[in-house]
């Protein structure tokens, strides 16, 4: 199958976890393709990424690292390895050390926030640091790809502060098929799924088509 009309809503697919799953990413209508490195049931290695990137054309998609509390040290080390274009820090990065991890990498850098109170002020704590941000849900023992959605009625306040800031903001956290059109009335910059393309642990390019058929009308009937 061969890549897909990209999409104008920023769609990034994360948590690859084999060739094959890397394979289907390749070949969606996604901007970026995620890849964890950090503890998680869908940890990669730097050894098993760079494998893969040798049989695998990304048509033009960017790679996006996932990090949490990483040593400055090890995302050095890994953004060398691979080429990736974006650092997604999922932890509780400071703001020095984003700034020290964009220096150190000259990637962009994203960061995570959960969502929770005074969230709103975390984020804005990172203004004129980061490259964008990914909101995702807060669930004790995790750091995502859990499946579980926030409560979207506060997406727009995000949206807001990164309009202000002048970056892209995603949405994360249990999205899927059967709720994205209800995240889509938000009209966020951009959408963050894991989970939510997975069938019995693997990517589905059935999900994924369906997926970006939804988007695609949304943006149509936006316009």
């Amino acid at each position: 199958m061969g890549r897909r009309k990209r999409l104008s809503v920023l769609l990034k697919y994360c948590g690859h976890r084999s060739l094959a799953d890397l394979q289907k990413g390749a070949q969606s209508a996604a901007h970026y393709l995620g890849l964890i490195f950090a503890e998680s049931k869908r940890k990669v290695e730097v050894s098993q990424v760079k494998q893969w990137l040798e049989a695998v054309e990304l048509n033009g998609k960017k790679l996006v690292g996932v990090f949490v509390n990483s040593e400055l040290e090890y995302i050095r080390f890994v953004a060398h390895s691979v080429p990736l274009s974006v650092i997604q820090c999922h932890g509780h990065e400071t703001v020095e050390q984003v700034a020290a991890i964009k220096k150190a990498t000259n990637c962009l850098v994203w960061k995570v926030i959960h969502h929770r109170e005074g969230a709103l002020g975390n984020m804005k704590k990172y203004a004129r640091v980061v490259d964008g941000y990914v909101v995702d849900s807060r669930v004790n023992g995790a750091w995502g790809g859990t499946g579980v959605a926030f409560d979207w009625d506060a997406v727009p306040f995000y949206i807001e502060e990164a309009n202000r800031q002048g970056v892209p903001c995603f949405i994360a956290g249990g999205i899927a098929p059967h709720n994205i059109d209800r995240l889509l009335s938000y009209q966020p910059h951009g959408i963050d799924i894991s989970s939510g393309i997975e069938e019995n642990g693997e990517k589905s390019m059935a999900k994924m088509i369906e997926i970006e058929k939804k988007v695609m009308h949304s943006v149509r009937y936006a316009k």
